[in-house]
């Protein structure tokens, strides 16, 4: 096996400075170079966004698919395709695996019987439910998740490694400093013993020679540690730089993630719109169909002897008749049309979002209706698609 040597001793030689270094400055026993205040300002906003922006995404994963066995399930399934370059299935929402189910359901139970009518109903509710749930997990992927994950696993392992390395720098030139530090007090200390007169009556006396050959060394080396000190400030110094362009970035990063909240705020509006003009034509659906609770009562309350004939020719309520519907003198109050509205029939009034209309009740109307008016054109209008005035 080809290796240097000598490279890897240097490398574990200024790992070992650098860990010395590092222990030193943690016991008090060593100087620590100081970060100026914009660049520590910085740092602090950096992590401060990287901590939350981790957060954020972690939570809104767990909004778009609740179930944490799911998510993980999920997590696992996206990293296999992307790992093997393939593109994911679509995965049913849960909402539309209950609308299946209840059609299922209906279909064993008889699709003409109220209970499998309904069921039949609300399950196809439930599957557009879940359709409009999938557009909005996807929206939502690409418009948050995706430039939040980009963000964690990019830019910041980035400026991760770029402030390592200058901590790394700043550990070597505070070793540098405190190498000059020892070598100039030990040139001086040689110097004071090289200043002190010789003692002739001294029975051994001192090697002068080799004191002047130590004081020639230890000025050798404090050069040497100059040069050194000189050429750690410079990578460092240039390091710092390169670190505080870096972090300035953060400042575009949340004009980006700002953009991007927006964004899945207006797809999460979307959705919640949906979904409720989607239960709100369920319910009108639902009001269509024939009331088995009503004919419960009825088979409930029948003799025996008279069912066939009660059942036949059951008593039916005189339906209201809108048109000889009049206004009351007081009680009509102003409203507002929330959406657009389709009459069912002749006794409705179709309404268009937005406009204004009057609007009262009448003795022996269902309290989910109203009776409106638009100039000369008269019919019920569903309570839940107006905003009332005062």
């Amino acid at each position: 096996m080809d290796f240097n040597v000598k490279k890897l001793a240097s490398g574990a030689g200024l790992f070992f400075t650098r860990a010395v270094q590092y222990t030193e400055e943690k016991l008090g026993q060593a100087e620590k170079t100081e970060l100026d205040a914009h660049l520590e300002n910085l740092m602090s906003r950096a992590d401060c966004t990287k901590n939350w922006t981790e957060k954020i995404y972690r939570q809104t994963e767990v909004l778009l698919q609740p179930n944490p066995i799911d998510h993980t399930g999920a997590r696992i399934e996206e990293f296999l395709y992307e790992k093997f370059d393939m593109k994911a299935p679509s995965r049913v929402t849960n909402a539309e695996l209950l609308g299946l189910y209840m059609e299922d359901a209906a279909q064993d139970f008889g699709a003409g019987t109220p209970y499998g009518s309904t069921l039949l109903k609300v399950g196809e509710c439930e599957k557009r439910l879940g359709a409009v749930e999938k557009e909005f997990i996807q929206t939502s992927a690409i418009s948050l998740l995706t430039p939040l994950r980009n963000f964690l696993e990019g830019d910041w392992r980035t400026i991760s490694k770029e402030r390592r390395l200058l901590e790394n720098l700043r550990l070597d030139l505070d070793a540098c400093k405190a190498r000059l530090k020892k070598a100039k007090l030990a040139e001086a200390k040689t110097a004071c013993e090289g200043d002190v007169a010789p003692d002739l009556n001294e029975t051994r006396p001192r090697n002068y020679v080799l004191s002047a050959s130590a004081s020639a060394l230890w000025t050798e080396e404090v050069e040497k540690a100059e040069q050194d000190l000189r050429l750690a400030q410079t990578e460092f110094d240039r390091q710092a730089e390169v670190t505080r362009l870096l972090l300035e970035g953060i400042s575009s990063t949340h004009i980006n993630h700002l953009r991007c909240l927006h964004e899945f705020v207006e797809a999460q509006a979307a959705y919640y719109k949906h979904c409720h003009l989607h239960m709100q034509e369920l319910q009108r659906d639902l009001g269509r169909l024939p009331d088995a609770f009503a004919l419960n009562s009825l088979h409930s309350v029948v003799t025996p002897g008279s069912a066939a004939e009660d059942i036949s020719s059951p008593v039916e309520a005189e339906p209201l008749k809108i048109e000889e519907v009049q206004a009351p003198a007081t009680g009509t109050r102003k409203a507002k049309v929330l959406y657009d509205y389709d009459a069912a029939d002749s006794s409705e009034l179709s309404l268009l979002a937005d406009e204004l209309i009057t609007v009262y009740t009448v003795p022996g109307m269902d309290s989910d209706w109203l009776v409106g008016e638009r100039g000369n054109q008269k019919g019920k209008v569903p309570v839940t698609y107006l905003e009332l005035l005062s």
